[in-house]
């Protein structure tokens, strides 16, 4: 579904938000796309299991769990953060993520970052038996050929389209899909040029630029400012936004408009990817440092 914004905006430029966050009320936006197709290649290897990998308040983590009890699959999550063992009750997507029946294996900082290796994955299945491997973040091929069905039709009347960026599989799904007329412009949420690479290799077509500067200070990291452009954008709009993804995508594009990088009478579509369960967290988080929370 889209949704026009009525923002006042300069020079005849429009705005309208896909409200891929209204999917389903659990397995939200990108996460559902990305799912879609990991979820039948499971399926099609008759795996009764799925082992995936997040953060503390991750998305994916709390998506692969719901998906999980609903299709029938036992889930199991390796969590960043030893420390995070007997805090579940504090956190409220780990929380969830169990009640959905997910079994934790929680790693060191250090053990998560091999989870890439081929011993680091020999070992899990050594201790777990066979599993159905979806990356952190979901984003494999599987994940792309979801992601690519997110435009449809009635979405090439626009000139640019523009979504945040974790792992880059839903953007690449997007510029794939994208027409040659459009650009597509991704947000980063994490510091660095790197995810130009991981793109490409997913990414078939040229017509995209990363804009790496509204991630406030990397990942997870928020200030003031974003916190009150949540706020005044949903008090305007009733439409909520994460602070992770894509309300930093947002305040970006905002912030282009009116320093006039689109052209006159542009066309834009924002691409909303869903998140919102991660709000209860970083409100957490806010209260304990007596900060401003954010609407919900």
């Amino acid at each position: 579904m889209n949704q026009k914004i009525t923002y006042k905006l300069p020079n005849g430029i429009s705005l309208e938000i896909k409200r891929e966050d209204l999917l389903h009320p659990f397995i939200s936006g990108n996460k559902f796309r990305k799912l879609k197709y990991n979820l039948l290649q499971a399926k099609s290897e008759n795996q009764e299991t799925i082992l995936t990998f997040g953060g503390a308040y991750s998305n994916h983590i709390a998506a692969v769990a719901y998906a999980g009890k609903e299709q029938g699959f036992k889930t199991i999550g390796i969590i960043r953060g030893d420390e995070l063992a007997d805090k579940i009750s504090e956190n409220p997507t780990l929380l969830f993520a169990q009640e959905c029946g997910m079994q934790f294996e929680f790693v060191t900082r250090e053990d998560y970052r091999m989870k890439t290796e081929p011993d680091f994955i020999v070992n899990l299945k050594d201790k777990f038996g066979s599993f159905y491997l979806v990356p952190e973040g979901g984003t494999n091929e599987y994940a792309v050929k979801g992601c690519e069905e997110i435009l449809t039709k009635e979405d090439s009347k626009f000139d640019y389209v523009c979504c945040a960026v974790g792992t880059g599989g839903t953007i690449s799904g997007i510029i794939n899909s994208a027409l040659p007329h459009q650009k597509v412009l991704g947000f980063p949420a994490l510091k660095g040029d790197f995810l130009k690479d991981e793109i490409r290799n997913f990414a078939t077509n040229k017509n995209w630029e990363l804009i790496t500067d509204y991630h406030f200070g990397g990942y997870g990291k928020v200030n003031e400012e974003l916190i009150q452009f949540i706020n005044q954008f949903y008090r305007q709009t009733k439409i909520p936004l994460d602070p992770i993804y894509t309300g930093k995508m947002v305040f970006g594009v905002i912030d282009l408009i009116q320093k006039n990088y689109f052209p006159e009478n542009s066309k834009i579509l924002l691409i909303h990817t869903g998140g919102l369960q991660g709000i209860q967290g970083m409100n957490t988080l806010l209260k304990n440092k007596n900060k401003t929370l954010i609407d919900v």
